[in-house]
């Protein structure tokens, strides 16, 4: 149960450090760029509205919540990872892409963290009803 929420903490964290770059000049990390995301979500909703914005937004919600809640649910846990993997998966296909490697490293902890998660939740024994 510890090392549930230990790891859906470390996705949560790690899902926040993932690096774009685009142009000449111009680069930003994803914790900035959700900041700016929930400012104008707060002042101008519809602005924000696209798939790659708000179903991160809704992964990290749902692992938030789960880190408060008494029961591991891992249906919750692959619901918030899958959300954010959407994310992460296409900043990896756009660094693999540009050949970018600040990009494709800076998605590894995320990645590498899923794969843990997925293991450790793959061995549990199905909970009774």
């Amino acid at each position: 149960m510890k090392l549930a929420k230990l790891l859906n903490a470390l996705l949560l964290v790690t899902s926040l450090f993932g690096y774009l770059e685009w142009g000449k000049g111009n680069f930003t990390f994803l914790y900035r760029a959700e900041w700016e995301v929930i400012s104008k979500l707060l002042t101008d909703p519809v602005s924000v509205l696209h798939p790659f914005t708000v179903l991160p937004l809704l992964g990290q919600l749902v692992l938030f919540i789960i880190l408060f809640v008494k029961k591991h649910l891992r249906l919750l846990t692959f619901v918030g990872l899958a959300c954010i993997g959407i994310l992460i998966l296409f900043v990896l296909l756009v660094g693999v892409l540009a050949l970018n490697w600040k990009i494709i490293v800076s998605t590894l902890p995320f990645l590498t963290t899923a794969v843990w998660v997925l293991k450790v939740n793959r061995r549990q024994p199905a909970p009774d009803r």
